[in-house]
């Protein structure tokens, strides 16, 4: 029996386990449809290391101490004035999952993101690994849930991801689009705003590894998820 939600059955989704879209050709966006490429040339947007596209919309110029740093890594840091010392208040980023693209592996941040639906459907995946304290032989909780528009059937608007939980994410079929020319809703895509705070800096960001996943869940439980890890 599947570990997720009995209404989110693998059955449904547009993507099974094991989809090989993206993994092995790094589809390029003129494999796009139309509407989809009119949309990412409209954003400016590009490909994400996590798979999607994205753009960086903002980036707040207040800068505030690094929380995320050792007292003794701020004492060896500050003798050098390094920029380590200061991250940026927050970053926002506009995120599209599309048919050529729909995966975003499984990755953390050490910083919280909140994320807010523009358009489409998707899923989400979290392992809250933050709540084991770090010990291998704990297995972590796993979260699954429909962002979207059917906010009646559970699906949702808005949602929060702490920092140090893994997340990954996939792309739903949205059936008839209601929306403009570049809506995703019509153009068959997702796309959300994400506002880490602190800000996104890459040094905060790893993904997560096969071999780390069968250590932190049940074997049938990493057999399910092995296709959202990312494999270069």
């Amino acid at each position: 029996m599947s570990f997720l939600d009995p209404s989110l059955q693998w059955s449904n989704f547009r993507f099974q386990p094991g989809a090989t879209a993206t993994t092995t050709a790094n589809p390029d966006k003129e494999d796009e449809s139309p509407k989809i490429r009119e949309l990412i040339r409209c954003l400016n947007m590009q490909p994400n290391i996590e798979g999607g596209y994205y753009v960086e919309t903002d980036r707040d110029t207040l800068l505030i101490p690094n929380p995320f740093l050792t007292p003794q890594q701020r004492r060896e840091l500050s003798l050098q004035d390094d920029p380590e010392l200061w991250r940026h208040a927050s970053t926002t980023i506009f995120y599209l999952l599309t048919p050529q693209r729909p995966l975003g592996r499984f990755h953390r941040n050490k910083a919280r993101t909140v994320h807010t639906l523009h358009s489409g459907r998707g899923i989400y995946v979290l392992l809250h690994v933050d709540e084991t304290d770090g010990q291998d032989r704990s297995r972590v909780r796993i979260e699954s849930f429909v962002v979207g528009r059917d906010v009646a059937k559970g699906e949702r608007l808005q949602w929060i991801v702490e920092g140090g939980k893994y997340k990954a994410s996939f792309l739903l079929d949205i059936g008839d689009g209601k929306g403009g020319e570049t809506d995703c809703a019509e153009c068959g895509g997702l796309l959300i705003s994400e506002t880490v705070v602190p800000g996104f800096e890459y040094k905060d960001h790893d993904f997560l590894e096969w071999s780390k996943l069968q250590k932190l869940v049940e074997p049938e439980e990493a057999k399910e998820l092995e296709w959202l890890v990312r494999k270069e």
